[in-house]
């Protein structure tokens, strides 16, 4: 079984130019990630840790993706019910991957395993 891996960690504060221009927000996050980061009370946090996960991922599949059709606005993170995030590939769950998320106060890191 071939195992790919992706990494990418992201300064938060960075995505604070994002949450003043709504646009900017829409051309990287699906509404439900926004949505979900917006309504918490570190949102910049969940924004980057969201924006690595999907890096993370994206990175950790696109050696299965050559033909230049993968983008990561097809990636959407989200959360089940305890917390833990998961992986949608066009608007479905990717269960071949899992993501890991961590952060700072300055720095966001996602770790993705596509098995």
């Amino acid at each position: 079984m071939k195992i790919n891996i992706g990494v990418d960690i992201e300064e938060i504060e960075r995505f604070a130019k994002y949450v003043k221009n709504k646009k900017c927000l829409e051309r990287v996050f699906s509404s439900e990630e926004i949505a979900y980061s917006i309504a918490r009370r570190n949102s910049l946090q969940h924004l980057a840790a969201r924006f690595a996960a999907k890096e993370a991922a994206w990175k950790a599949l696109s050696s299965k993706y050559k033909n230049g059709k993968f983008m990561i606005t097809d990636i959407s993170i989200k959360n089940n019910k305890v917390g833990k995030p998961y992986v949608y590939i066009k608007n479905r769950r990717c269960k071949k991957i899992d993501i890991s998320l961590s952060h700072t106060s300055k720095y966001v890191i996602a770790f993705a395993i596509v098995f």
